[in-house]
């Protein structure tokens, strides 16, 4: 049965994501929720969660609310938990606040919530009504329902090239094809991910610490640093490797010789494969430990293997307005059609000018 959404439960779950975006870099593992508390068509408290193991968005509304929430509306973007955690169910507290009606904008896919926080309010005599705003909701989380439901991370693969699609002159250099507007934005990327994957290839040739440096009130947690070792090995003289700005993961085929990294650098063995281990053995070990998105900065041939195999879900792609070239270096490796019906189609899905740099965020279309 649909349900007919009034213009105010529109407005009302449109605050409840912006209030969901504050907690963008700072909730990971967890999901961004917001929540708006309203009595009749007056808004009387507001909240996000924040920072994992902290109190929930409807908490924080329901605080802001006081005995003003009696009686009245929650907006909640994502379905309220019903267990016990970090922190106390959501559904009782709005149960003992005296909330009528709940409106949520998608389930919790998470095992121990999935329709028992709907459940347990509705068994109480509140009235909840799903799905408003559900397609938004769940983009805002696109790396949690990812992890969850397909049991892998989202994995967003960044790229910067020239008008020509290069990324380096012949010889390797590639410092800078892009302004300075587009690499202060790539750190805003960085920090909405859990992760930040990269190959040994590309610490070799440009030596990155893959950390996020940004200025923010709440504090960020740094993406854990996943190093896929190739033939060539990992340097051990690696900047990232003597740091402790965050924690760092090399991945390498079982079997492959590794030389002695410091005590805090953890290694993982996978099955050996084409580009050097399972691509997509990685991502469901990256799931296992929690990492919701992934934002891939690598060389032509891991970014190649990554999308030829199904395994980037996102092109974050800066196009610089300079050419260099034919005897630059590409894009992507191993993409390599026969026909045009095996072509890789994009889907763009935001478009927009960053300094003097053209950012295009796309979606692979598969033909065949």
């Amino acid at each position: 049965m649909s349900i007919a959404y009034s213009g105010f439960d529109h407005a009302c779950m449109a605050r409840a994501l912006q209030l969901a975006e504050q907690g963008l870099w700072t909730t990971r593992p967890n999901p961004r929720v917001g929540c708006v508390i309203a009595q009749g068509e007056r808004i009387v408290g507001e909240g996000a969660h924040l920072v994992a193991g902290e109190p929930h968005a409807e908490v924080h509304a329901l605080r802001h609310a006081g005995t003003a929430a009696r009686g009245g509306t929650a907006y909640v973007t994502l379905e309220p938990c019903a267990h016990t955690g970090r922190t106390p169910p959501c559904a009782d507290a709005l149960l003992a606040a005296g909330i009528a009606r709940v409106v949520v904008a998608t389930r919790d896919p998470f095992p121990k919530v999935d329709g028992r926080g709907t459940a347990r309010l509705r068994a109480c005599g509140v009235r909840v009504d799903v799905g408003l705003m559900e397609d938004a909701a769940r983009e805002l989380n696109v790396g949690f329902f990812s992890r969850i439901e397909r049991g892998r991370p989202w994995l967003r693969l960044k790229l910067a090239a020239s008008l020509d699609g290069r990324t380096a002159l012949a010889h390797g250099e590639s410092k800078w094809i892009t302004s300075s507007a587009a690499r202060a934005d790539v750190q805003r990327w960085r920090a909405r991910a859990c992760a930040i994957l990269s190959s040994s290839a590309t610490i070799r040739a440009d030596d990155p610490m893959l950390t996020v440096r940004i200025a923010h009130s709440l504090p960020i947690p740094a993406p854990l640093r996943v190093i896929v070792c190739g033939p060539g090995g990992m340097p051990t003289d690696a900047k990232l490797l003597h740091d402790r700005a965050a924690e760092v993961l090399l991945v390498h085929a079982d079997g492959q010789p590794m030389r002695p990294f410091p005590d805090r650098v953890e290694t993982l063995a996978l099955p050996p494969a084409r580009f050097g281990v399972e691509l997509s053995a990685l991502l469901h070990a990256l799931a296992e430990r929690g990492i919701n998105e992934v934002h891939s900065e690598c060389g032509p041939r891991l970014a190649g293997a990554l999308l030829a195999q199904g395994l980037a879900d996102e092109l974050l792609l800066y196009q610089a307005p300079l050419l260099l070239g034919e005897r630059g270096r590409p894009l992507l490796a191993g993409i390599d059609p026969a026909t045009m019906e095996q072509r890789v189609g994009m889907r763009v899905i935001d478009r927009r000018m960053i300094g003097e740099d053209a950012r295009l965020l796309l979606r692979p279309i598969r033909f065949t």
